[in-house]
């Protein structure tokens, strides 16, 4: 059975940015809010989730935040504008897991 990855870009209300990779997206958010890691995320607050890719494809997942992680705000701002204008937190209305998009088969 295939694992899901996911790459995914975190905000606080200003707008501060962070690109991440984790095969378990809900464990690492959780993580990120209650301030279980060291760091950028917990001194900025960063734990709101605007954006986020899944994939089966443990390699291609780290080559996209790479790609992410060196592209200038701008366009990561357009990335997120793309799919979430509004930047709202999209893991608010997940009550489960079943509720987070999986990837495809052909992903």
């Amino acid at each position: 059975m295939p694992r899901d990855y996911f790459v995914y870009v975190l905000a606080n209300w200003s707008r501060t940015l962070y690109v991440g990779v984790t095969r378990d997206l809900e464990r690492r958010l959780f993580e990120h809010r209650e301030g279980l890691v060291q760091g950028f995320t917990r001194k900025y607050r960063i734990h709101r989730l605007v954006y986020f890719e899944a994939t089966t494809d443990v390699l291609a997942a780290i080559s996209r935040e790479k790609q992410l992680k060196s592209w200038r705000r701008c366009r990561k701002v357009a990335l997120i504008e793309s799919a979430n204008p509004c930047w709202r937190d999209l893991s608010e209305e997940w009550s489960n897991r079943a509720q987070i998009p999986r990837p495809s088969a052909s992903e």
